[in-house]
């Protein structure tokens, strides 16, 4: 059975990725870069690469650029919250939905329901499409940084990135606003080895500088 996408699905074999890591020029057969014979164990005393790292048995990072910082990356993540946050505020302005709509001490819940389910669709759609394409939203394309998958240094694909958007964006958007945004971005100042965030660590993902 093909493992390529079907036509139209707008997703690269992960083999034609440019991002994907590469063997090293000049290895043949025994490159660590190759996946192990069928059956055969790792050598004792040695621990599997995490999250099954498929034909990169050794250090995950091996090969990929190195791990962005996590100020840039919140830097960037502030730049993308302020685009999206215009793009929400003109849609709700422009159908009337509001925040908060005060009349004789009433506040309207439906149209704040309403301006954060918008905020949500938005926010994990435009993570989703933009990651899926580049591994770059607006904000990490002007800082250098790049999402890559863990075990292999690919482009993410739409599923992935939904999961991430999933993780960051509804919490955001439902409950705890700006609180779980730093706590979930916020995890990879403190992160080890990946400096991965919450969302990170869902989508199996790091971030990784491209300058």
């Amino acid at each position: 059975m093909s493992t390529e996408p079907p036509p139209g699905s707008g997703q690269q074999p992960p083999e034609d990725d440019p991002f994907r890591k590469q063997p090293p020029p000049g290895q043949g057969s025994g490159s660590p870069y190759d996946p192990p014979p069928y059956g055969s164990q790792p050598p004792y005393g040695s621990e599997p690469p995490p999250y099954g790292g498929g034909s990169y048995p050794t250090d995950p990072l091996a090969g990929m650029p190195p791990l962005a910082d996590s100020g840039r990356r919140t830097l960037a993540r502030i730049i993308d919250m302020i685009l999206v946050g215009i793009v929400v505020w003109l849609l709700t302005w422009a159908f009337g939905v509001h925040e908060y709509n005060i009349n004789s001490d009433h506040v309207s819940y439906a149209k704040s329901l309403g301006q954060s389910f918008t905020a949500a669709v938005l926010y994990m759609g435009y993570d989703t499409v933009m990651l899926a394409k580049s591994g770059q939203t607006l904000g990490k394309k002007w800082l250098g940084l790049r999402v890559a998958n863990l075990d292999n240094g690919s482009t993410p694909s739409v599923q992935t990135n939904l999961i991430r958007a999933a993780v960051l964006w509804i919490p955001f958007a439902f409950c705890c606003a700006c609180i779980w945004t730093a706590i979930s971005g916020g995890w990879s100042f403190f992160d080890k080895p990946y400096k991965q965030g919450l969302h990170d660590k869902a989508a199996k993902t790091v971030v990784v500088s491209t300058r």
